[in-house]
């Protein structure tokens, strides 16, 4: 595991940074829009979009004044390589079961 990985699931570990990044699936969005689906202050979505950018799960960018963050599918992708290697194992394993039949 690369430190990014450990990264993204300790981001991962925090059920509202999911619920952003399940919103955002939908499309990019600036912190105050988010902010409003939320219960929670936008200091406080600002700070999980912090965290979720130092997870290289979400990028942002500037739009005027506002900042627009959205899905970083490239951090995803690293992820899914971690994820991969338990589904590659099960799969082997699951085959060795089969064939012993």
């Amino acid at each position: 595991m690369n430190s990014y990985q450990g990264a993204q699931l300790d981001a991962l570990g925090d059920a509202t940074r999911r619920a952003i990044l399940a919103r955002l699936l939908d499309g990019p969005l600036p912190v105050g829009k988010l902010a409003g689906d939320f219960p929670v202050s936008r200091p406080a979505i600002s700070q999980h979009l912090r965290i979720l950018k130092e997870a290289n799960l979400v990028t942002d960018h500037s739009q005027g004044t506002r900042r627009v963050y959205q899905i970083n599918t490239q951090g995803f992708d690293s992820l899914r390589e971690y994820f991969d290697q338990f589904w590659n194992h099960a799969l082997a394993a699951f085959k060795k079961k089969v064939e012993e039949q």
